[in-house]
């Protein structure tokens, strides 16, 4: 339930009636509409305020579909409508990066990629800083307040009655820009959205308004600006369709998802019953890539159905996050099913390999993704512009800037995203078998995964920017409560890392029939620099390349964990299974860092990733290695299970209920339907 407020200044232009653009804010779904005549106004609602607020100008003409948009934007809780417009007389000019509004100012600025839409929407986390803002500017638009030096040069047009209401809105958006928050920028696409200054604009904005189908506009807005070729090309093509006929007959986002995930499983099934067929193994094969096609397409679709209905919820989110990794990695177990059927080869163990790549790949775009939405916010004042690094970084903008062009889709290409990953899954094992389709996934990811690395890796370190300090690392490293209190030694990169390359070892020595006391040794020392990794978790993570640190980590697990599973003769589905579990528990957690929640119900009772190492390696030591595999993925899975419902159905139902819903019925305002 979200308060707007219109700043209609202390002239009330009649020219451009306040009244107008809060009546669209209720048709846009606002519970409750408040016009003021100044910043000081506004400063006190927002200290007040307990639940989200949206703030405009009288001078903003749009289709009510735009400020619902920025109203239900699921980006994040504080965001911006930025226009590609040429500024007038008082407009805040801004730059963006990655979505986000990393810098706001009163004057002309050669970097400008927009101007400030007149509309800004605050979570309610950010509203001290909105009241603080809100009263700073008030002061310094008051008549006869001297401009102090190094400000933006608001006052010099404060007293232009005209302008007054539009200035403010734009004086408030600096000031509260300049607090440093995350403000993600709301981009208008496709539908119509202007600042006019007179009746004459105010006409012609209108008119423009009203030769758009906002329905259709809506529609293709639905379809992500931009995707990966394989999506682009031969899903989003067709998809909208598709979302918009769910729309129709009452489909929401979560039925699509779920249907997409039985198409996969549907898909994992025939490919995995191909290697035990002799006549109809060709048939299954083409069946599960068609099917794994669809079901991509419906993965698509449930996210272009929640944006054209903005049908949002942190429950549909993270459910689509959670579901494309099991989709993808009961895939992997299908193919190496039949892989093994059929007599091919070891299809367990590229299922499992593949699974570790892919995980340990997705910790690194994620955290690589921070490290670089931080950089834009908060450059470091030391960030090296030139060199390798800083060169590659300009190079890259350079590529993503020149949309559609031969070098862009090779960018987007080459990093194996999620569209090509399944497409070339569904092609080869169409046209040939289980076997080469895993064999593909694991060379283009590794081949991907060492192009990442190295561009990144130069790129960090020019950037010079740590995120790791800016969020709980403990818990984000997944360390368990053994360790957790102690005050930490030891670089936490370059432990993490000799943990990761050790554990390496040790499943290379397994792998290769070393002898059981050799293996045991190993295990040892493995656990030893586990747990010095799990220590070094309570020193600073300061470093540029301290961003790697979770990947590093849930490579050392993993890769223990096989070695275990190899030396211990465990059934190479158990050591699927508990991989399978481990991915679900630490997607969970990349799943909440964008949101920068808590740690989830019962974390600690996972025991984190060094108490789960003392148990692995106590069991290999004591030869019950299979039992303590199988009754780890048994506990670890249950818990998950037991901490999605108390997250997502137990929490909901005991949090209070906002006190404004009963005030906002009597009132008769709109709500989104």
């Amino acid at each position: 339930m979200t308060l707007a407020v219109v700043i209609a200044g202390d002239a009330r232009d009649d020219r451009l009636p306040a009244e107008r653009i809060a009546g669209q804010w209720r048709q846009a779904g606002a519970a409750e509409v408040r016009v003021v005549a100044d910043l000081a106004e506004l400063a006190e609602l927002a200290a007040a305020a307990e639940r989200p607020l949206v703030v405009s100008g009288a001078d903003l003409v749009a289709h009510t579909a735009v400020l619902r948009h920025l109203l239900t934007a699921p980006m994040g809780p504080t965001g911006a409508l930025v226009l590609t417009d040429a500024p007038a007389a008082g407009q805040a000019v801004v730059r963006e990066e990655r979505g986000q509004v990393v810098r706001a100012g009163a004057v002309a600025d050669a970097e400008a990629t927009g101007i400030f839409g007149g509309a800004l929407k605050v979570g309610v986390a950010d509203l001290p800083a909105l009241a603080r803002a809100a009263a700073e500017a008030g002061h310094a638009h008051r008549p006869g307040h001297a401009q102090q030096a190094g400000q933006s040069n608001w006052a010099d047009q404060s007293n232009r009655d005209e302008r007054a209401g539009r200035e403010l809105v734009d004086a408030l958006f600096v000031r509260f820009a300049a607090a440093g928050g995350p403000i993600f920028a709301q981009r208008v696409r496709l539908l119509v959205a202007h600042r006019v200054t007179d009746a004459a604009g105010l006409a012609a904005a209108e008119a423009e308004v009203a030769a758009v189908d906002s329905d259709r506009a809506e529609l293709r807005l639905s379809v992500k600006e931009r995707d990966d070729l394989f999506t682009t090309y031969c899903v989003s093509t067709w998809s909208p369709q598709v979302a918009k006929l769910a729309a129709r007959i009452g489909l929401g986002p979560t039925a699509v998802t779920m249907i997409s995930v039985f198409f996969a499983v549907a898909a994992a099934g025939l490919f995995a019953v191909s290697g035990a067929l002799t006549s109809g193994a060709r048939l299954a094969l083409v069946a599960g890539g068609v099917l794994l096609y669809l079901g991509f397409v419906l993965d698509c679709v449930d996210g272009q159905l929640a944006r054209y209905t903005r049908n949002f919820s942190a429950w549909g989110g993270w459910l689509d996050t959670m579901a494309d990794r099991a989709k993808e990695y009961l895939v992997y177990a299908g193919l190496g099913i039949g892989v093994e059927l059929a007599g091919l080869g070891p299809g367990w163990a590229l299922a499992i390999a593949a699974m570790t790549l892919q995980t340990v790949r997705h910790m690194t775009d994620t955290w690589y993704g921070v490290l670089h939405d931080e950089a834009a916010r908060r450059p470091a004042p030391d960030a090296a512009t030139g060199g390798l690094g800083g060169r590659l970084s300009q190079a890259s903008n350079r590529v993503q800037a020149d949309t559609g062009s031969a070098m862009y889709w090779i960018k987007r290409t080459v990093v194996f995203p999620i569209g090509e990953r399944w497409a070339l899954i569904a092609v080869t094992a169409a046209l040939f078998n289980p076997l080469v389709s895993l064999v593909a996934v694991l060379a283009w990811g590794a081949l991907a995964f060492a192009y990442t690395m190295g561009l990144r890796t130069l790129r960090a370190r020019s950037m010079r920017v740590a995120v790791m300090s800016t969020v709980d690392a403990r818990l984000h490293r997944d360390d368990g409560p053994l360790l957790r209190r102690l005050p930490g030694f030891g670089a936490p990169l370059p432990v993490a890392v000799l943990a990761a390359l050790a554990a390496g070892g040790l499943l290379l020595s397994a792998l290769t029939g070393a002898g059981a006391t050799a293996v045991a040794v190993g295990s040892v020392l493995v656990l030893l620099l586990v747990l010095a990794a799990a220590a070094a978790g309570g020193r600073p993570h300061t470093g540029a390349l301290d961003w790697l640190v979770p990947a590093a980590l849930r490579a050392a697990e993993y890769l223990l964990v096989i070695a275990v599973g190899v030396a211990g003769d465990v059934p190479a589905p158990l050591i699927f299974a508990l991989l399978f579990v481990l991915a679900l528990r630490h997607y969970d957690l990349t799943a909440r860092l964008e949101k920068r929640q808590a740690a989830p119900p019962l974390h600690d009772a996972g025991l984190g990733g060094d108490g789960r190492a003392i148990l692995l390696v106590a069991a290999l030591l004591a030869g019950i290695t299979t039992y303590a595999v199988a009754t780890l993925s048994v506990y670890l899975l249950s818990l998950f299970v037991v901490s999605v419902i108390l997250t997502w159905a137990v929490s909901p139902r005991r949090a209070p209920r906002p006190q404004a819903a009963a005030a906002d019925s009597v009132k008769g305002v709109q709500t989104p339907g």
